[in-house]
């Protein structure tokens, strides 16, 4: 799945364009790398999201294509959060 829509349907960014462009100014990591939208996820994957004054950091635990509200927080483990 690519990241940009994984962040949309997990919820972590409400609208996947949003998470597009986050993406396009370099504030997502995976697996340490500087990553693309259309950088395909794998379960497993660590994605570190450089918020405006914290960072996150979640490992990814599935990869559905579509979910419920209340099911979004299924799709990933929150590993550290880090305020700035």
């Amino acid at each position: 799945m690519r990241l940009d829509k994984f962040l949309k349907v997990s919820r972590i960014i409400k609208r996947r364009t949003v998470a597009k462009e986050v993406t396009l100014d370099q504030k997502i990591l995976v697996n340490g790398k500087v990553a693309k939208p259309s950088t395909m996820l794998k379960v497993g994957d660590i994605v570190e999201i450089c918020f405006y004054n914290k960072t996150v950091v979640v490992k990814v635990l599935a990869l559905n294509l579509s979910t419920k509200k209340q099911d979004a927080e299924s799709m990933y483990e929150i590993i550290s959060v880090n305020e700035e």
